[in-house]
């Protein structure tokens, strides 16, 4: 797949901004997209859209639907998890009402070879030998858009499988969009981009708050001299343990993404095929560029910064930056995008399909 670049600089004003500040991406924002946001929310005061999300397993789609809300509200577009929505079901059908509530609209929703009960059992994990089918799956993400209202959708997690293409091209019919637009969003980010995300990821204990030690430390690092290693404080204002509580990394990321190889494998497939879909628009979002390109491009601010540490002469930690330099796919010396620059490309593609 070619994923053109996309000239964010261009569209600059000589400005820096800082990206993971809400007050300054909502400038930045404005500076890089200017009328298209205004000609986007008026377009969604009247319609709404289906976009289905289509990226490596990791590779942040819910970050970009969260950042989409940010500028256009969480009153005009929703993000919806097909994944979460399903573990969320699994939680929930021990409780008596939700289940017989379940049952009922299924009941008049559900079209399949499998019978309710079985489609049941095998969200419990009951069926060994039978998968959960697609067209449960499309009930239950039919239930959640009704309970979320007439909003712009970001559809993350459908397709999931090579057997799901087709239904995407009947999906927005299937719920009832009429004619609203859809289209697919693939957003290209290199694995190894992943494979050190998660090789760098903390969470805190008391909040689930996740940073990076590498790409996205808190407001608080500090030096363990007994085990030679930095680490971060949690920062959530909102947490018991804002500033006290260290952040730990979570069983088996330190593997990367050997565990979910075969997972990558599959979703560049489905990326791959969705490219060759006829009669759906695609906006192509690149997550990197190579470091020959990058800076004729995009803005220095714009790149995705590596954090090192060090402990000063008076004992405290100094935090360095340099931009982070990764090798993509291709094996090319690249450089990755922080998220709101690649947003701004998918948003200036949107504006062609939704506005023209």
């Amino acid at each position: 797949m070619d994923f053109p670049f996309f000239n964010t600089k261009e569209l600059g004003n000589g400005k820096t901004y800082d990206l993971n500040d809400p007050v300054g991406r909502k400038e930045y924002f404005q500076v890089k997209l200017g009328s298209k946001i205004e000609e986007i929310k008026e377009f969604l005061e009247e319609n709404t859209f289906v976009a289905f999300l289509l990226a490596k397993k990791s590779a942040g789609k819910g970050t970009y639907s969260k950042m989409f809300q940010e500028i256009f509200g969480a009153d005009r577009a929703a993000h919806l998890s097909v994944g979460d929505l399903v573990r969320d079901t699994h939680k929930k059908i021990g409780d008596e009402k939700f289940r017989n509530e379940l049952v009922l609209y299924l009941g008049k929703n559900y079209r399949g070879f499998m019978s309710i009960e079985e489609t049941v059992d095998s969200l419990l994990g009951r069926s060994q030998e039978k998968l959960l089918p697609t067209e449960f799956i499309l009930a239950l993400v039919k239930r959640e858009i009704e309970s979320i209202g007439r909003k712009a959708l970001f559809i993350d997690g459908l397709p999931r499988n090579l057997d799901q293409i087709s239904y995407s091209l009947y999906f927005r019919d299937l719920i009832n969009f009429r004619e609203d637009p859809d289209f697919f969003v693939l957003i290209d980010v290199p694995e190894s981009v992943i494979d050190e995300r998660m090789k760098f990821r903390v969470v805190c204990p008391e909040c689930q708050t996740s940073r990076s030690t590498k790409l996205l430390p808190t407001k608080f690092v500090e030096y363990d001299k007994e085990k030679k290693d930095f680490y971060l404080l949690c920062d959530n204002e909102k947490c018991t343990g804002c500033g006290k509580t260290r952040m730990v990394r979570k069983e088996g990321d330190e593997k990367g993404i050997e565990p979910i190889r075969e997972r990558l494998q599959t979703d560049a497939k489905l990326m791959e095929m969705a490219t060759k879909l006829q009669g759906v628009p695609k906006i192509l979002v690149r997550n990197s560029m190579p470091v020959k390109d990058a800076l004729a491009n995009a803005e220095e601010y714009e790149l995705t910064p590596e954090y090192t540490y060090k402990v000063g002469s008076d004992g405290k930690v100094i935090v360095e930056t340099k931009p982070w330099t990764i090798k993509d796919d291709s094996g090319v010396e690249s450089h990755s995008l922080l998220a709101p620059a690649a947003l701004v490309s998918l948003v200036a593609q949107m504006h062609k399909i939704l506005v023209g």
